[in-house]
């Protein structure tokens, strides 16, 4: 019996510092060095100061900024810990509201993100991803669309020329990867950092 227990033992002990220990340090190794950004969280910095993740969007709620895809992220009630409430972009819970097509709140939810749109960009068509949460609710990126429909708003409020803005916007679109993956789409927290760069024309 000790025959068979003990190579089982042997390769039990080997398989887990190959898989535990040595593969992970191999491929952390190999992305610090093929890509260090990426491999540390994408994290951005303003002037040495951490002030986020290109990963993770965060709310932006004045109306000098580009404003991000709504988030459905919860969190728990501080004043009972068997309930939820909403807390948009918390990190710390990744998740989807799960409410259906036939679900009111739901509807009640994007009717009011959609008032709320119009009140901010006016007229015009309502880009989709202005009013729909992501399946993480973290999205840091919005499509073009969303972007440029928020142009005069930003420009408004910060007293800038709606043209340098746009070209501001316009230089911000990261297209596809590779050309194929993905759509074309404008990083908020990004966008907003060179937004406070833009001085008036």
């Amino acid at each position: 019996m000790l025959q068979h227990i003990r190579p089982a033992i042997v390769l039990l002990i080997l398989f887990s510092a190959l898989t535990g220990l040595v593969y992970p340090l191999a491929i952390t190794g190999i992305a610090q060095v093929a890509m260090p950004s990426y491999a540390n969280g994408s994290l951005v910095e303003k002037d040495g100061v951490l002030v986020g993740s290109a990963l993770i969007g965060q709310n932006f709620k004045s109306d000098r900024y580009f404003h991000p895809r709504p988030s459905a992220t919860t969190d728990t009630d501080p004043n009972d810990s068997t309930k939820t409430i909403d807390a948009p972009y918390n990190a710390a819970n990744s998740s989807g509201s799960n409410l259906g097509p036939t679900s009111q709140k739901l509807a009640d939810r994007v009717k009011a993100g959609v008032e709320a749109w119009r009140a901010m960009a006016g007229a015009g068509p309502v880009p989709p991803d202005a009013v729909t949460t992501s399946a993480s609710g973290l999205d840091p990126d919005v499509s073009p669309q969303a972007a440029l429909a928020q142009v005069a708003s930003v420009a408004k409020a910060r007293g800038l020329n709606e043209g340098q803005v746009r070209a501001l916007v316009e230089s911000s679109i990261e297209g596809r990867v590779l050309g194929l993956i993905g759509e074309p789409r404008v990083n908020v927290l990004r966008l907003n950092l060179a937004l406070d760069q833009l001085k008036p024309s």
